[in-house]
């Protein structure tokens, strides 16, 4: 009896039993690759290497095809022969230009963003405002004369400087909580456009790895490890404008590099009165890969900012001809800002299925701001000039543990991702005043120092199966919300905290290797201002948002991707701190729905072609029909570019955005109007040298870059007036661009 039982589980053993593949993924100069996706073209299966560029894929087959894509290498493939079964091998790829055909279409939950970076390579950034445009979608615009963050719209939303969206640098977070001007603020001006390597995002409350401010999506930036070469590069054009770019290695050893890249720019603007602007940025980076199981990364910066702006205009001012559409009503507007960061990121690869990765930061930030968005409505003989200052510092860490393991008959495999990590925000001088010409302090409208601390734990699993991938995920956050009134003469401090549960729920079908399904869910939220918090009681704090997202990915041929999303977003309550009131505004419940289309298109080895179209509805859930639109809600964007590289010694591109005309008050009876605007850019190399040209606006178009309804009354006006008032945006505006790689 006990012989047939052997025999028997031996058969059974040998049918159950699958082969793998192993091994690791170099680069021709023998630089362990992390990141490179290996994919098997027979089955679907897919993994991708680690920081010492190992990798192992199971379920392996004599005959298979496994191919090999690393954006920036040429892609390698090689049919598994029989001596390879359970074998282990070394890859070396070959450097190639980006192309689209580099990567491939897997079970990832945001794989759209690995075909989005071949945007990013295919037409860099050239300034700290056009890195949000990147994200399909994504619309942004400035209205405070080039120091202030930008306004941000997604998906239906006026996001404001960034209320329902979450954003990171290498992990350190951007958004500003309980800020002095917005919930949310992100500034992103302390990036240098040059050291962005990729973007990582995501729309929608789906990741478990997120937390505040995650309802309409997150951003991910990703800044170099390292440089190849030493660059310097001179920007100058109209409206007196100069940048300069410098990015120097410091360092470069055989497991270690540093590099030090530094930024300055000046312009006035195209406005009647000079913006002064000016802004310095540096950074230091320094990292470290024994190409075994550790890396690590040291990364210092400081950014510093000064302007004055015309600030928003009326309509009525301009038709009467009072001034013109660059003129202004206040010209003392504008003001001061800086932030310094410290930023350490380690990985520890304890086994082939194993990880910790651990991040800690800290960073201290200033900010000033002066601003007049009703003229004389409130005081007919000073003027409505406010003031907005903080000092904050801010503290956090996290750390995660990756393990992955093979389930059932070794055809499947389950990864699991959980991690915990904190936040605590040190806010002091936090203040709202009444000001006159930037120098009289009149009334302080509200002054206190606020604490906020975010506790958070997460657990995220991936089950792939065949052609399915099952991606469930649990957060818990816990926020504990501190405010002292220093405007009381008696000691006034007040304290919440609230706790939230959010699960998501992502599947992915891949019906073949070159077309995705998928449907997420979850339950995001975005936390109120602590001033918010605690003049409520407590009440309404965490407002969660609920999402779905139904769609698919296409990948008919290498070189073109189609993507298409339906998608739908609820929110449950929002109470609103207007800054510039000192007032809290409930927006009550709302209600949006939309689709999404994109277009990734490689025509040629050196034309490249994207674009996106993306409409929304979005209401108030809780008001009559004609009274139900949400102020600034784009309800139709679109964006596209056409770039080409190396034809001979020339590379370029152009690309446009378009935004369709929207409310701009409930009852759409004031209208923010549309626009459409074209850029361009032409480059001449020769040896290590690059002559160019950039042009914004290139069709000098009349258009308006931020519109609000807002009520104001002008010097002598008898009685106020509610209109559109606007910033102008920027005409047509050549610079001249030189920049030598040594």
């Amino acid at each position: 009896m006990i012989k047939y039982f052997t025999v028997l589980f031996t058969l059974l053993g040998s049918i159950m039993y699958a082969h793998n593949l192993s091994g690791t993924v170099a680069s021709q100069g023998n630089e362990a690759l992390e990141g490179v996706s290996v994919y098997n073209n027979t089955t679907g299966a897919y993994t991708h290497s680690n920081v010492s560029g190992y990798f192992e894929l199971d379920d392996i087959s004599v005959g298979d095809i496994i191919s090999f894509y690393g954006l920036g290498y040429k892609k390698h493939q090689l049919t598994i022969a029989e001596n390879q079964l359970d074998g282990f091998i070394k890859v070396v790829l070959e450097e190639s230009a980006v192309s689209l055909d580099q990567v491939v279409l897997v079970s990832k939950v945001n794989v759209l963003s690995n075909f989005v970076n071949v945007d990013v390579k295919a037409n860099p950034v050239k300034s700290s405002q056009e890195i949000l445009r990147k994200v399909p979608g994504l619309i942004i615009g400035q209205h405070a004369g080039g120091g202030k963050a930008e306004q941000i719209f997604l998906r239906g939303f006026d996001i404001d400087h960034g209320t329902d969206i979450t954003i990171d640098v290498d992990g350190l977070p951007v958004n500003l909580v309980s800020h002095a001007h917005g919930q949310g603020y992100a500034d992103m001006h302390f990036i240098i456009p040059e050291t962005i390597d990729n973007i990582d995002f995501g729309m929608g409350p789906y990741y478990a790895q997120k937390g505040n401010f995650n309802t309409a999506g997150y951003i991910d930036l990703k800044t170099k490890e390292k440089i190849d070469q030493n660059l310097i590069s001179v920007e100058a054009g109209q409206f007196n404008s100069i940048r300069t770019l410098g990015m120097m290695k410091i360092y470069q050893g055989d497991f270690a590099n540093a590099y030090v890249a530094s930024e300055m720019v000046l312009s006035d603007g195209a406005f009647e009165s000079p913006q002064d602007f000016n802004r310095f940025n540096v950074m230091g980076r320094y990292h470290f890969n024994n190409r075994e199981d550790q890396e690590l990364s040291l990364t210092l910066s400081h950014f510093q900012s000064k302007w004055d702006a015309s600030g928003q205009i009326p309509q009525r001012a301009v038709d009467q001809g009072l001034i013109t559409r660059f003129g202004a009503i206040d010209d003392t507007e504008g003001g001061n800002t800086s932030r310094s960061n410290i930023i350490v990121n380690h990985s520890q690869q304890l086994d082939e299925h194993s990880r910790i990765k651990s991040k800690a930061f800290i960073s201290a930030y200033d900010f000033e701001l002066f601003s007049n968005f009703t003229f004389f409505l409130e005081d007919p003989v000073n003027a409505d000039q406010i003031r907005q200052t903080e000092n904050r510092t801010i503290i956090g860490a996290e750390t995660s543990y990756e393990h992955s393991i093979h389930v059932g008959d070794h055809d499947s495999q389950l990864k699991y991702n959980t991690g915990i990590g904190f936040r605590y925000d040190d806010i002091n001088d936090v203040q709202l005043s009444r000001t006159k010409n930037r120098q009289t302090l009149l009334e302080r409208l509200a002054y206190g120092n606020t604490d906020e601390l975010n506790l958070y734990g997460y657990l995220d699993l991936t089950y792939k199966k065949n052609k399915w991938t099952i991606n469930p995920g649990l957060r818990l956050d816990y926020f504990r919300f501190d405010y002292i009134n220093l405007l009381t003469e008696t000691y006034d401090n007040k304290s919440e905290d609230k706790v939230f549960l959010g699960p998501k729920l992502n599947v992915l079908y891949a019906a073949s290797p070159n077309f995705q399904v998928f449907a997420k869910s979850g339950i995001g939220f975005h936390s109120n201002d602590t001033r918010v918090v605690t003049a409520n009681n407590g009440k309404e704090i965490l407002p969660l948002a609920f999402g779905v997202d139904f769609g698919a990915i296409y990948k008919p041929m290498g070189k073109l991707v189609l993507n298409a999303a339906l998608w739908t977003l609820y929110l449950q309550q929002e109470f609103v701190y207007v800054g510039d009131a000192a007032i809290v505004e409930p927006s009550g419940k709302t209600q949006r729905w939309g689709v999404d289309f994109g277009l990734r298109y490689q025509l040629a080895d050196w034309l490249y072609l994207n674009g996106d179209v993306n409409y929304t509805h979005a209401r108030s859930a809780e008001e009559p029909e004609g009274q139900d639109y949400i102020p600034l809600a784009p309800n139709l964007t679109s964006s596209a570019g056409l770039n080409f590289r190396d034809v001979g010694d020339f590379s370029g591109g152009i690309n446009y955005r378009f935004v369709n005309d929207r409310p701009a008050n409930e009852d759409n009876s004031i209208v923010a109007k549309g626009y459409l605007v074209t850029d361009m850019n032409l480059n001449y190399s020769i040896k290590n040298w690059t002559i160019g040209i950039i042009i914004e606006n290139l069709f000098d178009t009349e258009w308006n870059e931020t519109q609000f309804a807002t009520e104001s009354r002008l010097f002598n006006e008898a009685a106020s007036v509610e209109e559109i008032h606007f910033t102008p945006g920027t005409p047509f505006y050549a610079r001249g661009k030189i920049s030598v790689r040594f």
